[in-house]
C-alpha cells in the first residue's frame, strides 16, 4: 500500500509540476515565433504571424494547449522543438549523457570526500585541520557558484592556460575520453568546492555525536581499534542519515550542475533549459523541467526507501533540519 501511495504521489507531483511549468512558460513575455522562424519572424506580416500561431496551436486557450500537450505526453510524444525543428525528445537525448557525466561525477566526489573529510575531522576534533575545515566550510558556503566558475576560468584558462574554459570536448574530439575528462576538470571542481565542505560538516557533527555514545566506550574497553569502531559501528549507524542527506542534497547538486553548465557553455540539460526558456521553446522547456523533476523525486523515493530499510526509526525531519543547519 505504501508503494502504491508513493507511485501515485510521484505521478501527481509530476502532473502538478507540468501544469505550473506550462502555465508560467505561456505567461512569460516574448514571442515563440522568433524561436521557430528566427529573424524571419520580424519580417512576417500580421496575417502570416496569425496563420503560424494557428498552425502551432498557440492561439488556443491555456487549458486547451495543456490538454493537447498532456495527451501527447501520455503517448511518449513531447512535441517539436521550436528552435531545433526536431522532436524535443531527440534534442534532449543528445544532452542527457553530458549532464549525467558532469553531475554524476560531481555527486559521487562530493559525498565520497564529505564522508572521508567529515570522519577525519570528527576523529581529530579540535585539531588545526578540524578548525581549518570549519572555516573553509563557512567561507565556501558563501561563494556563489557562478562567481567561482568565473574565478577558475580566469586563473586556469585565461592566465595559466592550463585547462579549457568551456564546452564538453574540443572540436573533432567528441569520442576522445581523455579530452572530455580534461574539459570536466573545472566544472567538477566548482561542484566539489561549492558543496563538499558543507556536507562534510554534517558528517563531522553526526560522527562526533556517535563516537560519544556508551557503546563506543564499551568497544574501546574490549580492545577494538579506532578503525574497527568507526568502520564497523559508527559509520554503519550514521549511514541511514547520510543516505537521506544525499537525497535531500540531490536538488542542490542538480541545480549547481545547471548553473555550472551555463557558465562553462557545457552542452547539457542545464544549458538546454536556459536556451529553451530564453527562446520560448515551450516543448523543450517542458521536457527538461519534467525530466529533472522526475529524476529528483525518483532518487528521493529510492534513497529514502533504502535508508528506511537500514534504519526504520530514521526521523526524516531530523535530516531536513541538518541539511539546513551550519557547521557548528
Amino acid at each position: 500500500m505504501k508503494i502504491l501511495r508513493n507511485i501515485l504521489g510521484f505521478f501527481l507531483s509530476l502532473l502538478l509540476l507540468s501544469f505550473i511549468t506550462f502555465s508560467l512558460a505561456r505567461m512569460a513575455p516574448g514571442d515563440p515565433l522568433v524561436s521557430y522562424y528566427g529573424e524571419r519572424a520580424e519580417k512576417m506580416s500580421e496575417q502570416e504571424k496569425a496563420r503560424s500561431r494557428e498552425r502551432l496551436g498557440l492561439n488556443d486557450s491555456l487549458m486547451v494547449q495543456y490538454g493537447r500537450w498532456l495527451e501527447q505526453a501520455a503517448r511518449g510524444e513531447f512535441g517539436l522543438s521550436f528552435k531545433y525543428k526536431r522532436p524535443a525528445r531527440d534534442v534532449m537525448s543528445r544532452r542527457i549523457m553530458n549532464t549525467f557525466l558532469l553531475g554524476g561525477l560531481g555527486f559521487v566526489l562530493v559525498f565520497a570526500l564529505s564522508l572521508g573529510i567529515g570522519t577525519f575531522c570528527a576523529l581529530h576534533e579540535g585539531s588545526r585541520f578540524d578548525r581549518f575545515m570549519i572555516r573553509a566550510g563557512t567561507i565556501s558556503a558563501c561563494i556563489p557558484e557562478f562567481w567561482l566558475c568565473l574565478l577558475l576560468i580566469l586563473v586556469f584558462s585565461v592566465t595559466l592556460r592550463w585547462l579549457p574554459s568551456g564546452t564538453a570536448y574540443s572540436t573533432g574530439y567528441e569520442y576522445d575520453g581523455m579530452d572530455r575528462l580534461v574539459h570536466l576538470i573545472l566544472p567538477v571542481l566548482v561542484l566539489v568546492i561549492s558543496h563538499v565542505w558543507y556536507y562534510a560538516g554534517i558528517v563531522r557533527n553526526e560522527m562526533i555525536a556517535e563516537l560519544k555514545k556508551d557503546y563506543i566506550v564499551l568497544c574501546r574497553a574490549n580492545g577494538f581499534s579506532t578503525g574497527q569502531i568507526v568502520g564497523k559501528h559508527a559509520l554503519m549507524n550514521i549511514l541511514p542519515t547520510y543516505l537521506s542527506l544525499m537525497a535531500v542534497a540531490l536538488p542542490h547538486i542538480i541545480g549547481g550542475t545547471y548553473v555550472v553548465e551555463m557558465v562553462f557553455s557545457y552542452p547539457g540539460l542545464g544549458m538546454l533549459a536556459y536556451e529553451s526558456a530564453r527562446y520560448h521553446d515551450y516543448n523543450l522547456l517542458m521536457l527538461t523541467v519534467l525530466f529533472s523533476g522526475a529524476l529528483i523525486m525518483a532518487a528521493n523515493l529510492g534513497v529514502n526507501a533504502l535508508a528506511g530499510r537500514l534504519d526504520p526509526k530514521l526521523d526524516a525531519e531530523k535530516v531536513i533540519r541538518q541539511s539546513e543547519g551550519e557547521w557548528f
